[in-house]
């Protein structure tokens, strides 16, 4: 498996409710997104489909979609995580699985877990960042929002860039991704202040030309020679 910190310079993260400006076929614009980001070098994919425009009323579709995602994936050797859903990252075998604060806890995830998998684990304070920090269940922290974000219904407050230097000067040493609302103007600012990486979900889905979006964005996440 590769070092934590390798994934997460370019973390994708979407669902169908993040390409329904495409059109009507939900589970095709997800796929034709998701081989530009790759095409164009995202470093991990989070499968994140939530919400009344998304997937998730027709489990069966979902599924199906999950899998060709996944299947995706790994013809480009990116890793598959998926959000929430336990039983679904279980049954496809996925690489990991990102939770939140009330989804099923890291230690469960851990003792159920037929293989090594990636576990993520959100954090939106410097308090969860303190008890996360502990748990060696985690692999990584997802942090935020740092901006306001629209890609996702009942997100909590926006915590600005210098949450991820508050997280640092506490202590903080596991390897996390800051996200909500990330642009390209904010990524060589968060890197260096101490994110491990940048998780997006507009900025590539919603990108006029996806590829192009994510070279730009790997060049400023991973430097200009990478």
């Amino acid at each position: 498996m590769q070092k934590i910190q390798e994934i997460l310079p370019l973390y994708f993260v979407a669902g169908t409710q993040d390409c329904r400006h495409l059109g009507e076929n939900k589970a095709q614009n997800l796929l034709s997104v998701l081989k530009q980001a790759l095409e164009g070098g995202i470093t991990c994919f989070q499968f994140r489909d939530k919400g009344k425009f998304s997937l998730e009323h027709s489990p069966e579709e979902q599924k199906a979609l999950a899998i060709a995602c996944r299947d995706m994936c790994r013809e480009y050797g990116v890793p598959f995580i998926v959000n929430d859903n336990v039983d679904l990252a279980f049954e496809l075998e996925a690489d990991g699985v990102h939770v939140g604060q009330t989804d099923m806890a890291v230690e469960v995830i851990r003792a159920k877990a037929k293989k090594e998998m990636i576990v993520g684990w959100s954090v939106t304070t410097l308090e969860e960042g303190k008890i996360g920090e502990a748990m060696t269940e985690i692999d990584y922290f997802g942090i935020g929002p740092i901006f306001p974000t629209k890609s996702k219904e009942n997100a909590k407050p926006a915590r600005g860039m210098a949450f991820v230097q508050e997280l640092r000067n506490a202590g903080i040493t596991k390897p996390f991704v800051a996200i909500g609302g990330i642009t390209l103007e904010h990524v060589c600012t968060l890197r260096a202040f101490g994110a491990d990486g940048i998780a997006i979900v507009s900025a590539i889905s919603q990108a006029e030309n996806v590829e192009m979006m994510t070279k730009v964005l790997r060049e400023a996440s991973l430097g200009k020679n990478s």
